[in-house]
């Protein structure tokens, strides 16, 4: 596969994609690009999909350059807030860095790309962020040569069909399906994990199966499964002992550490993104050192960082909330088992998947009921048989559950499709009208997308209503001019006269539908979308939908410090498991301030938006006294809203299209200050230690969007007052993050950063 893909690289015209399960070298194609690239004297850009993935190709670019007999400055990153060697022929940037400057080419010159190189395209799917590579692939210019390395996907062809159709750019495909490493299936059907991992430790090197990852679908039962592995005997001779020498290297004294500290001197690693990234690396760097057995993760693991193991193991192959659980679908599932097996150290990797644990034991009962003969005349053995009986485990009625056969055909499954999926993201509009007015632009680009017609038909209308929304709320200006409202409702009714008047002779018809369509008036659609000044607005926030931002800017003056934490903290979307335990106090321990009281309490009344039980606690209690015993039902049960559940049924009546838009009242930054920014005794006091992970990246997108907020300053307040507050935020916070994390917190505010990052 890879002599394959490097001689149709140097051959091909525009380019190759490249589809192949991890762990075939595929980065030994990009590598040849940038080679080529290095020797030409053309510039190219290697793209990837995360910034912490970018990084790490970085790095191995610039060692590789160095080998080739070139310097490191010959190869550069460019990420959202970070530039070193910006010039350089060999460019590493996240995707976004490069659509931003195939949107501004008069800024960015490429005439002299000679190839760009787009890695993990798969995520070409992804319904959040996909947009942006399909965007990039649409702009770049003809005479640069792509080559997209993926995972094997199930309609490649269909796929380059359509990028020809679509873009007019002819890729050749190479595909490969033999690893380095050859995997092995294994379906455990009779053992329990614990047990399983033990097994699997047992032995010389050689027929040993660890290190291995186990992998886990939420963050709790990592820590669940790690405890239970604690005890058990998985280490090999004289590894324990290096183990606490390396240990005693760090401090564990706080937080998590205590508890990730006992299980690590075990053999037993954890990581995910409830971990601090400082306990996450040290896990890695473990790992690496082959020092742990088993390293217990989230799914998240099995793209972009290098954990080597010989085998993977996944506990239950079914995701989901309980009771909603799926069967995992077969590109995440490939993307995990093809973490197993070392190209360096393994002639074989292994997948182990385990039934229930309810299914084994019901398993070793049959076998143990099964061995006492049913015509058995042995009054023991019938009274042994008949104690048995009553002890049979049973599968619980609420219990989802899967078996062999499933697995069996997931391992079998093809790999999943490349399409377009997800709407145009705001922001990027913003974007694309901010480069040029040009309406057709865009629509010829959603048009092109690779999905249903249907789909186009809706992202088409979409795209319209949107620049209704930015019309409507002076962010652009549109020619020709929209109709106007009576304009409108005067078109309508004369085609709903018309369909009226002819409907009775035609309804019969043949020809009655087209002649109907003649009458139906003509859809609004703007040909152009002049940006205002007030559009360049919304491209200074990339951590969260900027209409929102911005409608808060606008509201946040009058508010105080409270207030202002509570509304930027509500659009940062905390997981649910850790958002429960950090919701915003009651109004007795936390009061409304200024904006809640003097504004938004009593505009909410006028517009019909909330009752006055919803907005105070006061008046909820005097309802509640009013009704006296009656019972009260759930569904009448009446809730005091949050300020961000405020601000929120607000903004939804001024943008009543705007549906891609996430708010949930949380109150962690918030309290962490309260409690002098002591970050310990805070995730302490909540006992969320093994989710303190989450909360310090909280924290830290918490400081990002302060910076983005600090860009603005409302009318009703004065710069002196809106830098003065925010920006004490914004110390405070990133003091307390330097305490938990001194090393790693300049570089943790840089990944957390949302990927829609811009230059």
């Amino acid at each position: 596969m890879q002599e394959e893909a490097l001689l149709a690289w140097f051959s091909a015209e525009q380019g190759v994609l490249v589809c192949a399960p991890t762990g075939t070298g595929k980065t030994v194609i990009a590598e040849a690009a940038l080679f080529e690239a290095l020797h030409s004297g053309k510039t190219a850009y290697y793209t990837t999909p995360l910034i912490a993935l970018t990084e790490q190709k970085f790095r191995e670019m610039q060692t590789l350059a160095v080998k080739w007999g070139f310097q490191p400055a010959d190869v550069g990153l460019v990420t959202g807030n970070r530039r070193e060697n910006p010039d350089a022929r060999v460019l590493v940037v996240v995707a976004e860095i490069l659509l931003n400057r195939l949107l501004h080419t008069a800024a960015f010159d490429f005439r002299q790309v000679g190839a760009v190189v787009m890695d993990e395209f798969h995520s070409f799917a992804d319904p959040e962020r996909g947009m942006v590579w399909e965007l990039a692939l649409g702009l770049l210019p003809a005479h640069v040569r792509t080559l997209l390395l993926s995972a094997t996907v199930g309609n490649a062809v269909d796929f380059l069909h359509w990028l020809r159709q679509a873009h007019q750019r002819r890729l050749e495909l190479v595909t490969g399906d033999e690893r380095k490493v050859p995997l092995r299936f294994h379906w455990v059907g009779d053992t329990l994990l614990t047990e399983h991992i033990e097994e699997m430790a047992k032995g010389e090197d050689e027929v040993r199966r660890t290190p291995a990852l186990i992998f886990c679908f939420n963050r709790e039962e990592c820590w669940t499964v790690a405890e239970q592995l604690k005890g058990k005997g998985i280490l090999t001779s004289g590894q324990q002992a290096r183990l606490s020498k390396a240990l005693d290297d760090y401090d564990w004294s706080e937080g998590a550490g205590p508890k990730l500290k006992q299980l690590l001197v075990r053999g037993v690693g954890v990581h995910h993104a409830g971990v601090l990234p400082k306990y996450r690396r040290i896990v890695e760097e473990l790992f690496q050192r082959k020092l742990l057995s088993v390293a217990v993760c989230t799914e998240t693991l099995s793209s972009g960082i290098n954990l080597p193991a010989r085998s993977v193991v996944v506990p239950s192959i079914m995701k989901g909330p309980p009771e909603k659980k799926k069967l995992l679908d077969p590109s995440t599932a490939h993307q995990i088992f093809g973490r197993a097996g070392r190209p360096q150290f393994d002639k074989e990797g292994h997948v182990f998947v385990l039934a229930h644990e309810d299914d084994v034991k019901i398993a070793r009962w049959r076998e143990k009921y099964d061995q006492i003969p049913e015509d058995t005349k042995d009054p023991g053995l019938l009274k042994a048989k008949k104690a048995l009986k009553k002890k049979m485990p049973t599968r619980r009625a609420n219990e989802q559950y899967w078996n062999e056969a499933q697995f069996n055909k997931l391992c079998q499954a093809p790999p999943g499709k490349l399409y377009s999926r997800g709407p145009l993201p705001w922001r990027l509009l913003a974007y694309m009208l901010d480069a040029s007015p040009e309406v057709d632009r865009i629509r010829r680009l959603v048009g092109k997308r690779l999905m249903e017609p249907g789909r186009i038909e809706a992202g088409q209308r979409e795209l319209d209503q949107m620049l209704m929304t930015l019309w409507r709320a002076g962010y652009v200006t549109l020619e020709p001019e929209p109709p106007k409202k009576e304009e409108v409702e005067a078109a309508a009714a004369a085609a709903e006269a018309a369909k009226s008047k002819t409907q009775p002779r035609l309804e019969f018809s043949f020809g009655f539908a087209e002649k109907a369509k003649q009458v139906e008036p003509e859809p609004y659609q703007p040909m152009l979308a002049r940006p205002t000044e007030d559009l360049a607005k919304l491209l200074l926030f990339r951590g969260i939908h900027p209409l929102y931002a911005v409608f808060l800017v606008n509201q946040l003056g009058v508010a105080d410090r409270n207030e202002r934490i509570q509304a930027m903290e509500s659009v940062l979307e905390l997981p649910r498991s850790v958002a429960h335990f950090v919701r915003v106090p009651k109004q007795s321990e936390l009061p409304p301030g200024p904006l809640a009281t003097l504004r938004l309490d009593a505009h909410l009344l006028q517009l019909g938006l909330a009752t006055p039980e919803e907005l105070s606690a006061t008046a909820k209690e005097e309802a509640e006294e009013e009704r006296g015993h009656r019972r009260v039902f759930e569904e009448d049960r009446v809730w005091v809203l949050a300020l961000a559940d405020k601000l929120r049924r607000l903004f939804d009546y001024d943008f009543p299209g705007v549906r891609d838009l996430r708010v949930s009242p949380v109150w962690a930054a918030g309290e962490l200050l309260e409690f002098g920014g002591d970050f310990n005794k805070y995730i302490t006091s909540k006992s969320l230690q093994k989710q303190e992970g989450v909360i310090f990246r909280h924290a830290l997108r918490m400081i990002l969007l302060v910076g983005e907020f600090l860009q603005l300053c409302p009318a009703d307040t004065s710069q002196e007052d809106w830098r003065g507050d925010l920006g004490d935020v914004a110390a405070r916070l990133t003091e307390s993050c330097r305490r938990v994390d001194p090393s790693s917190t300049d570089k943790a505010l840089e990944e957390v950063e949302q990927e829609a990052t811009v230059e």
